[in-house]
């Protein structure tokens, strides 16, 4: 016997501000079930399912744990675009001039997660 993972529950201020934020992130949507003002939000998408709980502290230390993204119909840089249209900060550039790296980038509640190259550009990468 052993145990799946439910849920990556992720603390923060406001359950539905950052739930809709990582729901636009991967392209679903936030629960039905959750409002704006909600004590939980749940966003699932394709192979994750993000459960935001509102807790009364801020974040206050580097993540111990962090997203790696990885686009799915954009390049990297495009989608590092994408992220900072809606809120994301970039917080470290580690993007290489031979097209290689990834961007660190912050949610809107200060989160860190890194944006990959897409499986098209490591696809296309002769080394």
């Amino acid at each position: 016997m052993a145990s799946s993972v439910d849920h990556v529950s992720i603390d923060c201020a406001d359950t539905y501000r950052l739930g809709t934020f990582w729901a636009e992130v991967l392209g679903t949507k936030i629960s039905d079930e959750d409002h704006p003002g909600d004590p939980e939000a749940l966003v699932e998408a394709r192979g994750i399912s993000l459960l935001f709980i509102a807790v009364p502290e801020g974040k206050t230390a580097k993540n111990r744990i962090h997203f790696d993204i990885r686009p799915t119909d954009r390049t990297r840089d495009e989608e590092v675009e994408r992220l900072l249209a809606l809120g994301a900060t970039l917080v470290g550039d580690h993007r290489r001039a031979d097209g290689s790296g990834w961007a660190t980038l912050a949610d809107i509640e200060g989160n860190e997660f890194c944006v990959e190259r897409s499986a098209a550009e490591r696809a296309a990468d002769p080394s």
